[in-house]
């Protein structure tokens, strides 16, 4: 009941703020004090507030164990000792392709992937002499740029604008 009571009362309180909020005119902070306002009473009326109890009483067995458990701290240097011999060997294994590629004269790069061979006939070259899509026998202009507005450029000549 005690639960209950605090979370309603925390409710209220925010949504006082969150109207006091909207009262000067600063709707959007106000809608964000009444969204959190409204979190309390929805997470007792849910039962989420045993589970955050229970989680928060494994969370407090877990860190006395951490402090008081040998086992613990056994388990905590074989976590330590298993990413120092993975940064270790990484470092190493990096050290080596750069000696390496030093010793055969190419210059080195390590981590750096080997260039792709370049595709050709995938695109025509942008600004080229390619045909406008759409419009057979018009070529797009590349000193402009406006080969998508060549309509509109050839009503405004017929205007004479």
């Amino acid at each position: 009941m005690l639960t209950a009571a605090a979370a309603f009362t925390l409710t209220a309180a925010g949504v006082a703020v969150a109207g006091l909020t909207a009262y000067r005119r600063r709707y959007l902070a106000a809608t964000r004090w009444f969204a959190v306002a409204l979190l309390p009473a929805g997470l007792y009326l849910t039962g989420l507030f045993p589970v955050a109890r229970t989680i928060g009483g494994e969370i407090a067995d877990w860190a006395t164990q951490l402090v008081f458990d040998p086992r613990v701290w056994i388990g905590i240097a074989l976590l330590a000792l298993s990413t120092g011999l993975l940064l270790g060997s990484r470092g190493v294994a990096r050290r080596r392709l750069k000696a390496s590629a030093t010793a055969s004269g190419a210059p080195a790069a390590a981590g750096v992937a080997p260039a792709r061979p370049a595709v050709t006939g995938a695109r025509p070259p942008v600004g080229g002499t390619a045909k406008a899509p759409g419009r057979p026998g018009t070529a797009a202009s590349a000193d402009d740029g406006l080969g998508d507005f060549a309509d509109i450029e050839e009503i405004l000549r017929k205007r004479g604008i």
